[in-house]
Parts: structure tokens; sequence; C-alpha cells
């Protein structure tokens, strides 16, 4: 081997050694810093999510107990009780009368981290007071909800029965917080209630009543005979089926005489007997998009025959052994 090929090999060998020390430089060292390069930067991203989950947590206990301060109460009982003085207040302040409305309580209704608890009321009044009733409640400054308002027309212009239900949260397990007297943002002498006048000049709610015919000169308005003939099942209208200090009570209009008779289960009444009253939630005869809220269960003989508020005795219908409540089907 001359001088060249021996300084060739050196070279060769040279480049080959440094090669090798790059490789074990990156196995020995470089390699064990990417590792824990990389574990860094996944303790960094766990961290940064924890404090983000902290942040969120802490949050969110701040938004849960704005609204707990909100509540009734932390207790199913004394948030009822609350809340169904507060009603009381309202009606009084709407500028209705207590003994127009009855309230029936609701739930508890258990649901992911509260229970669900209030109030059925209904009742009559005039407009003007019932729309006060409703804005008020809307107003309150108190966690609820209402629902199912139903307003329909009464015996006379300008009264309404209105039927709907107030609803409310009991916060379990509630966190800590100091209640403070809680105020509504607008009162009855607000430019919102204003709003709703409108409801009360026009009143919508009126039935419509067809003019009589105009009587033919020298001849009596209504012959002999149809002044002695008894009155159709057409001319008496289910207009109210509330609740009296527990007894259900069914108000049937006169149409002919412009008179309200009231009803108790016992009672004759259409032919039969009035069974009960029924307050379920069921599909509308003839529109099942819509729901009745009550009906007036009567018997006739060994049938149950169903009259819907706001129809006449003529539109009752027969029950089906499936179609009966509870309380009237017959063991077998």
């Amino acid at each position: 081997m001359n001088q060249r090929e021996k300084i060739l090999a050196v070279s060769v060998g040279g480049v080959v050694l440094l090669f090798a020390a790059i490789y074990a430089l990156q196995v020995v060292i470089l390699q064990p810093v990417r590792e824990l390069d990389r574990r860094i930067a996944g303790t960094k991203e766990r961290l940064a999510k924890i404090q983000t989950e902290r942040r969120n947590y802490f949050a969110a206990e701040d938004r849960l107990k704005t609204i707990t301060s909100r509540t009734f109460a932390d207790t199913i009982d004394q948030a009822s009780a609350r809340s169904g003085e507060m009603l009381t207040q309202q009606i009084l302040a709407a500028g209705l009368r207590e003994t127009s409305f009855t309230r029936t309580p609701f739930g508890p209704r258990v649901l992911r981290g509260a229970n669900e608890i209030g109030w059925n009321v209904q009742g009559d009044g005039a407009l003007s007071n019932v729309v006060n009733l409703v804005f008020l409640l809307n107003e309150t400054p108190w966690l609820h909800r209402t629902e199912g308002l139903v307003v329909a027309s009464g015996d006379s212009p300008g009264v309404v029965r209105v039927r709907f239900r107030y609803l409310t949260l009991v916060i379990e397990p509630a966190p800590e917080v100091t209640r403070t007297n809680l105020v509504a943002r607008h009162g009855l002498d607000s430019p919102r209630r204003h709003l709703l006048n409108a409801i009360v000049s026009r009143d919508i709610l009126r039935p419509y009543i067809r003019r009589p015919p105009t009587p033919i000169p020298g001849q009596p308005s209504t012959p002999s005979k149809q002044r002695n003939a008894p009155l159709g099942p057409e001319n008496f209208r289910v207009v109210s089926l509330s609740e009296w200090q527990g007894r259900p009570e069914v108000h049937v209009r006169d149409l002919a005489a412009q008179k309200t008779m009231v009803f108790r289960p016992g009672d004759e009444l259409g032919g039969g007997t009035v069974a009960m009253v029924d307050y379920r939630p069921l599909p509308k005869p003839g529109n099942s998009l819509l729901q009745s809220f009550s009906r007036v269960i009567l018997q006739i003989g060994d049938e149950y025959w169903a009259v819907e508020r706001g129809r006449t005795l003529a539109d009752k219908r027969r029950l089906t052994p499936a179609e009966l409540p509870p309380d009237l089907v017959r063991p077998h």
C-alpha cells in the first residue's frame, strides 16, 4: 500500500468514525433529550387542560350560585310553600279575587341536579286583571317557567277564564348562597305592561253571538209552542270545570236564559249523573294535534259519556273502557 492509498484509507476511516460518533451522539444524548421534550410538551398540555377545566368549574359554580340565589328555597317543602304564597300575592296584586282561583301542587319531578315543582292554576276574572296576572308572573325575578297558558271566554263580555302551570326548580345539592329580597324589574305601571292594552281594549276573546232575526210586525217573536218547548242539549254549554275547597264543580251556561248553573258529582245533568271531572290532558276530539285539559264524565245507565270543556251537552261522546280514567275502571 503506497502513501496515497494510506491517506485515502485514513480519510475514509475518519469519515466512518465521524458518522459513527454522530449516530452515537444522537442515540446517547439527543434521543433522550427529544423524548424528554415530548414528555414536557405532554405535561404542559395536560396542565393547560386541567387549568381550563378548573376555570370552567369555578365559572359553572358561580353560575350555579347565581341561579340558586333566584330559587325559592333549598328544600321542596319550603319552595312549594313560598311559591304558593307568591302566587297568592300576584293574584291579589293583579286585582283578582283569591277565591276565584284554584291552585293544585305539581311535582316534584326529578331532573338531573334538580327537582321540578310548581302549581296548576286556574280561575276567572276581568280580562284586564288576567292580563295583569300573566304579566306579573312573567316578570317575577325567581327562577320559573310558565307553560300551558290557556285563556278562554267567560260568561260575560270582558270576563275570561285562564289556566296555566307555574314551574320552578329546587337545586339538589344546592350550593350555599345568601338569598336577598328579589324585586321584579317591571311593574304594572311600566311601558311594557301598556303594550298589552290592545288585548283588553279590543276584547278579542268575547264569544260571537249571532244577531237575532228581525221580528215581523204583527207576529209574536216566539210561537207559543216554542215558548213552552223544553230546551235541547245544544243550549247548555260546559263553561268551567274547576275545584272549590277540594271538590270539583261543573259550571254549565244556559245560553237561552243567560245564566250559569253549578253541578257537583252525584247531581243529575244531561239525562244522567255527574260521575266525575277528569283533569287528564288528552288529545282533543276531532283534532288530535290539540290537547283538552278537562272534561265532565256523565253516567247514563251503564255507560259513561264525556263532554269537553267549552262544548255543549249535545257534543257528548261515549267513552270506551280504554278511555275511562282509573277511578272509573271497573275491576274484572
